[in-house]
């Protein structure tokens, strides 16, 4: 199951009506025409006074468009950073907060007992370590014989371990669902943390082992520092045998179908067949993702001591569930995923983990209420129309091409007909009434809510595909796009200011959530993307000259995001944020045709001084404000595919329109000569 995300807001990762590519009419710019419609945000959707225009926007158009706003906003001390994202996401707890408050009071209801067993530390504290005892007790006795039914069980209750797996759609024939296998067995997010030595790598290396002894005291384990060596060593040598980062992203390469007899004559040393009938799964067709990794973390896993296996799992398993466990356990993982990884410097109040817990664990059930309160039709409608009029611009923009044969034009349009674009919440509700939910019982929330989830997706094995499922919560500040579905997503808490506000100008939604639609659209056609056609399967559909002017043009874009120097020494890679990189060039494209086309003709008014295409580009520039703490800035360039805010707003030196607008001249910093701009769709 391939996605990709806006993911501005998370780490990765991580998923209605159906809408043709035929072009509407025109639509009546989404803008404010009523004098009582003023936008939430300035005059007309923009805040003026978060500039500095003291910086040519052709040096730096950032921070022309976000200098001040930069300079005067404090990354609140429970957070890595804090941008547009960041202080949507605040609305949106805070709003799912109330609706909990009501709810809690409720013996009847479920999301209310979830957030009263949270918020009840004292009871938390009272038990201790006893609820999970039980489980450690079981990692403290198992035996190299019965590793694997015990991997099968930590699977089933949401510890991850040694490698990982889930059910999704088999990407080469997309109505059928298939297991899918991944590479595990690191604590720390990718294997560049063991295997990179400069002097940050040096640093977190050793805040990890200290975590490690930490948790392992934590456990009452003795000889907790030797014990730490051990886990540590075990799990450099498994990022040893770990795909890199930009392999595990290639769809083609990580797409290994075979049976179970054949991953285990493959990955020798490890009993495939037991861990994997006892996940639940029966058929005998998997896939799996790195093989290679998998051979290698058997023979790992074989070779080992079987203690350095239990602590190991014993340390997975209080992080895991740390968050539901006595004060102790979660400020030590806080200290290390959250202090010493991503620089935060305070947890959040107990109030802000409970509504996490809750939508984590009872999403769709805390989604029915907020849609309900928050999200109202005439935003849906309103989005229907600017969706609609995206659409419109890449049908118009693939029959364009000049480096796409005719026939895969046929293609490509094709399938832009088929897309579906989900907005808001789920047409259909998931039932949660199998889910037992008990308000003084915290961590068996947790516990059944991970054993609720694991069997709901194993049970996909052999039904229909579930088009109506979607991967992201109604409170979610973020969208994605779903290749094998041929879908788009977009939830209601990103449906507001400043990426989209019915009473905002219409340049400023355009420049905003047009090219958030535009950019998810495109991903259907990005370098992974592209790889699947209109029924959403893995196929070769484009022709060798395609590919190679796609390469080409891909290639250009490598480069240039290369030579971003974000902190000292350390440059994006320009291969691995290639996707998304193509997403926000695409995006910032098609909804700038679509703007133009929404004004029916006509010149865009000035506004406050600013021209109809100067706004857009603010509009666009607006959505990415954010500052970051630097140690997470840092972790991004490792692991999140989506390069940092400045350079996503940048993106725009590669549209011709937006020259014109600032009359960016030669001899500024992000002047790009005409040639050099590169050009997708």
């Amino acid at each position: 199951m391939a996605t990709a995300a806006l993911g501005a807001m998370l780490m990765a990762t991580a998923p209605a009506f159906a809408q043709g590519a035929a072009a509407p009419a025109p639509a009546a710019p989404i803008s404010a025409t009523d004098a009582a419609a003023k936008p939430e945000i300035g005059d007309f959707g923009f805040d003026l006074s978060g500039m500095d225009k003291s910086v040519q926007p052709g040096d730096d158009f950032y921070a022309y468009a976000n200098g001040t706003w930069a300079k005067d906003t404090a990354i609140p001390a429970d957070k890595s950073n804090y941008g547009m994202f960041t202080a949507l996401a605040d609305l949106s707890q805070k709003r799912t907060q109330e609706i909990l408050e009501a709810a809690k009071g409720d013996p009847n209801s479920m999301i209310g007992r979830a957030y009263a067993s949270y918020l009840d530390s004292a009871a938390v504290e009272a038990k201790g370590l006893a609820p999970i005892e039980p489980w450690l007790n079981k990692i403290r006795a198992v035996d190299k014989a019965g590793l694997p039914a015990l991997l099968a069980e930590a699977d089933r209750s949401g510890v991850s371990h040694f490698f990982g797996g889930y059910v999704g759609q088999d990407d080469k024939n997309p109505d059928v669902y298939i297991y899918t296998m991944f590479q595990g067995g690191i604590g720390m997010p990718d294997r560049d943390f063991y295997l990179k030595d400069g002097e940050r790598n040096v640093k977190l290396q050793a805040a990890y082992l200290k975590h490690l002894e930490n948790v392992l005291t934590l456990a009452g384990e003795k000889d907790a520092a030797a014990r730490a060596q051990a886990i540590y060593a075990f799990e450099k040598q498994v990022a040893t045998v770990h795909w890199d980062k930009n392999d595990s992203s290639d769809a083609t390469k990580v797409y290994n179908k075979m049976t179970v007899a054949d991953l285990a004559k493959a990955a020798p040393g490890f009993d495939w067949a037991t861990f994997i009938r006892g996940v639940g799964v029966n058929e005998d067709a998997i896939l799996v993702a790195q093989p290679s990794a998998l051979t290698g973390e058997a023979k790992l896993i074989a070779d080992a001591p079987i203690g350095v296996l239990r602590d190991a799992l014993l340390v997975r398993s209080l992080d895991g569930f740390s968050s539901v466990l006595p004060d102790a356990v979660a400020e030590e993982a806080f200290s290390f995923y959250g202090t010493a990884l991503s620089g935060t410097p305070q947890m959040q109040e107990r109030w802000k983990r409970a509504v996490d817990f809750t939508t984590n664990n009872l999403g769709e059930a805390v989604g029915q209420d907020y849609v309900a309160k928050y999200f109202p039709p005439e935003t849906k409608a309103a989005m229907d129309v600017l969706v609609k009029n995206v659409l419109a611009a890449l049908d118009t923009r693939i029959g364009k091409l000049s480096w796409m044969q005719p026939e895969t034009k046929v293609k490509a349009k094709k399938k832009l007909a088929n897309f579906t674009t989900k907005i808001g919440y789920p047409d259909r509700w998931k039932d949660y009434g199998k889910l037992e939910i008990k308000a003084d019982d915290l961590f068996g929330n947790a516990l059944r809510s991970n054993q609720f989830a694991h069997d709901d997706n194993i049970s996909r094995l052999g039904g229909p595909i579930r088009r109506w499922e979607w991967g992201m919560t109604p409170m979610e500040v973020n969208a994605y796009a779903n290749f094998g579905m041929n879908e788009i997503v977009f939830p209601a808490a990103i449906l507001q200011p400043p990426f989209f506000d019915p009473k905002a100008d219409a340049a400023i939604n355009y420049g905003g959530i047009g090219a958030v639609i535009g950019h998810e659209v495109s991903h259907h056609f990005d370098d992974q993307g592209a790889k699947y056609d209109e029924t959403g399967k893995l196929a070769d559909w484009w022709t060798p000259a395609d590919v190679k002017a796609f390469e080409a043009a891909g290639k250009a874009l490598v480069a240039q995001y290369d030579a971003y120097e974000v902190l000292p020494g350390e440059h994006i890679d320009g291969t691995f944020t290639l996707g998304e990189n193509i997403g926000d060039l695409a995006g910032l494209t098609i909804a700038y045709d679509a703007y133009k086309k929404s004004l029916g003709g006509k010149e865009a008014p000035v506004i406050d001084g600013l021209t109809g295409d100067q706004r857009f580009f603010l509009g666009w520039a607006q959505v990415w404000r954010r500052n970051y703490r630097e140690q997470n800035l840092a972790q991004r360039i490792t692991t999140d595919p989506h390069s940092p805010s400045i350079q996503r707003a940048w993106v725009s030196r590669n549209l011709d329109p937006w020259y014109k607008a600032y009359n960016v001249k030669d001899g500024q910093k992000l002047y790009l000569a005409p040639k050099d701009r590169v050009r997708i769709w």
